[in-house]
């Protein structure tokens, strides 16, 4: 009765009588040896979002271009590099805050839904190879830098070559940095796939632009000056690196130079489809996606690059070049999401630049989303070329099956009431 007489904040000061929720085992010494090493994974090899070493998803980082003797076949590199740009810096923090903002993504908690896989736990072998380490006041050794350390990287042989077979080189997805990252990624794709690379470049802007459209007294052209984050498609191109006629640019609302279209002129000449930010209002998502595979089909090697500036400033502040009226963060996923079967050889997220984010992290959890959808595609085209297709069959009832039935039952009820209009109107 003594328990019934204490006051009840009291009464967790008395000693527990039976088994409790907070009992733990006594702690054994463990030997001198170590404990075993699968009772150690089991206890401590899983992290929280927000425990770790910050590596994108919580995935093994190794220092790929110093560690040749650990084959991958999907690697998330950085490039912190922004000494390339027109406008505002600051993407040189890209990699590390879309990093950051992928603590959420978890191998045990990473299965895509509308893929019906998890990319973490499939096939492929995917690390985080850590940054190129490139220089901030040379951009000419930087361009240097990059283009032998892709080179590097997707000369070796992947983990799983030849399965699936187009399988034989390793496929890189890119953290930006700024824009201009994507000309040393495709001088390397172009030569270890032999062959011009097509480009689906999501942005608010050309990035084909002739060097001279920032015209200076100081210098004749070409020089170090040339390569900026609006000009390396058009180096690209006139270095034949690009397909001309199979490229893309998707979510456009850029301003031109001079007093007409003369710009839209010599991006046509290097062979680009123009899909601007406002006709998704007239064909709607599906009609973006329609359009980018008539375009590229599923067999060429695309090089698939989304500056995150294609994404409305509203929804995505932290990026260098910001243009309102742009896709929504849905809209682009969804478009990302129909392109699945595109044969990616190569890809990037650029432009994030975390100073302008605020608190919310918004560009960055938004280019971290990018990368999750790039990362699932490129590993469920493996899955079909492996002949290990996934059937999706979501459980449970279906927005599209409920809308359905809404609309039958509608219809049915409107013709059962006009039947019945009919027959009064018969005895009248």
């Amino acid at each position: 009765m003594l328990a019934l007489s204490l006051p009840l904040s009291l009464l967790f000061l008395l000693p527990f009588t039976a088994a409790s929720f907070y009992d733990n085992p006594e702690f054994d010494v463990p030997s001198e040896s170590g404990t075993p090493l699968d009772e150690l994974k089991a206890k401590w090899d899983t992290d929280w979002g927000f425990t770790g070493i910050s590596t994108f998803a919580h995935l093994r980082h190794v220092k790929c271009l110093t560690t040749p003797y650990e084959p991958f076949d999907i690697g998330i590199l950085g490039a912190p590099f922004d000494t390339a740009v027109s406008y505002r810096p600051g993407a040189r923090f890209g990699p590390r805050a879309i990093r950051a903002a992928s603590a959420r993504q978890t191998s045990f908690r990473g299965f895509n839904h509308r893929a019906g896989l998890n990319p973490y736990t499939s096939w492929p072998a995917i690390l985080d190879c850590g940054d190129i380490p490139i220089t901030p006041f040379d951009n000419a050794l930087a361009l240097h830098q990059m283009t032998s350390a892709y080179l590097e990287l997707v000369s070796r042989r992947p983990l799983s070559y030849t399965n699936p077979p187009s399988h034989k080189h390793p496929k890189l997805i890119t953290l930006g940095g700024d824009h201009s990252i994507a000309l040393p990624a495709l001088r390397a794709l172009a030569k270890i796939y032999g062959q011009p690379i097509a480009v689906l470049h999501f942005d608010a802007h050309l990035d084909t632009w002739h060097p001279g459209s920032y015209p200076s007294a100081w210098a004749n052209t070409p020089t170090q000056a040339d390569f900026t984050h609006g000009t390396m498609f058009w180096i690209a191109s006139e270095e034949g690196l690009i397909a001309n006629g199979s490229s893309v640019h998707a979510g456009l609302r850029t301003r031109l130079g001079g007093l007409d279209w003369a710009d839209y002129e010599n991006d046509e000449n290097q062979g680009f489809l123009r899909i601007e930010a406002d006709d998704i209002d007239a064909v709607g998502v599906d009609g973006i996606i329609e359009a980018i595979m008539a375009r590229m089909g599923t067999d060429i090697p695309v090089y698939l690059s989304v500056d995150i500036d294609v994404i409305d400033p509203g929804l995505a502040p932290g990026t260098g070049t910001p243009e309102p009226g742009g896709w929504t963060t849905r809209e682009l996923i969804a478009i990302l999401r129909g392109i699945e079967g595109l044969n990616l050889v190569g890809a990037d997220i650029v432009e994030v630049a975390p100073a302008y984010d605020g608190t919310g992290e918004a560009t960055a959890l938004a280019g971290a989303q990018v990368a999750y959808e790039m990362l699932t595609s490129m590993v469920k085209r493996g899955l079909v070329e492996r002949g290990e297709d996934v059937v999706l069959q979501k459980p449970g009832k279906h927005i599209s099956a409920v809308v359905k039935a809404a609309k039958a039952a509608k219809a049915k009820a409107e013709a059962v009431a006009k039947e019945a209009a009919e027959a009064v109107r018969d005895e009248l």
